[in-house]
């Protein structure tokens, strides 16, 4: 049993799930519009036979002058693979996507007031919160918990992640630069070394160059050359 990202291949068996296990149901466009509009934040939970046990279905909220934050449309396991955690799974892969990609503050979704078992994952296991409670919200005029979860340690969670890679990324290109001091590199036809790089670079840092005259970078470091057609362009 594994997570994947759902592509539009997976849609009818979604709407299939989603038949299976809940009384709201959509049309296909509707499945569609999702998928075509947020194709990284909806998910389903496979077999090893590649066959959808449950799914979530998600998107962002479109105001404009709100905090950016996701929705969860739609979230059902089968029941012959529920508590296998696979609920929590999805809708970890899609809160995290929605940070990832969007930044989402938080994320949202909507559950009936009778809906027992579902209300108890959302509040216990998922963490959510009831924010407010919105009259006849479905078809059948029952009254709906509106729920959101707070995604601030999953930004910064994603914002430390991204500082390790850029680190490891400054570290990795380093490390190439040390082993290759000895080798010349050539560019716009003049050879340097890393050392006399590093050398520019730094000085270069230090001044505003946006109005300079082009040839004063020679008399910055023999590495000043190599640039001189950069402000000739």
């Amino acid at each position: 049993m594994h997570i994947r990202c759902a592509t539009t291949s997976d849609l009818m068996n979604m709407q299939h799930c989603n038949l299976l296990c809940l009384p709201e149901n959509y049309q296909m466009k509707y499945y569609f519009y999702h998928n075509l509009s947020w194709p990284q934040l909806s998910y389903v939970a496979v077999d090893e036979n590649n066959k959808i046990c449950g799914y979530v279905l998600a998107k962002m909220e479109e105001e404009p002058d709100d905090i950016p934050h996701g929705h969860i449309t739609s979230l059902a396991v089968k029941r012959s693979n529920r508590r296998l955690g696979l609920a929590k799974k999805l809708m970890d892969q899609a809160s995290r996507a929605m940070v990832e990609s969007f930044s989402a503050k938080y994320v949202s979704l909507h559950v009936r007031k009778s809906n027992r078992a579902a209300l108890a994952l959302y509040k216990h296991v998922l963490k959510f919160e009831v924010d407010d409670i919105e009259p006849k919200y479905y078809a059948d005029g029952e009254d709906a918990y509106a729920m959101r979860k707070d995604l601030s340690n999953l930004n910064k969670q994603v914002e430390e992640t991204r500082e390790k890679l850029k680190y490891l990324g400054r570290r990795s290109q380093k490390s190439g630069c040390l082993e290759d001091k000895e080798k010349p590199v050539k560019e716009n036809g003049k050879s340097h070394n890393c050392d006399e790089e590093d050398e520019f670079q730094q000085k270069i840092s230090e001044l505003n160059l946006s109005n300079a005259d082009p040839n004063i970078c020679d008399n910055l470091c023999p590495a000043g050359k190599i640039i001189s057609n950069i402000f000739e362009i």
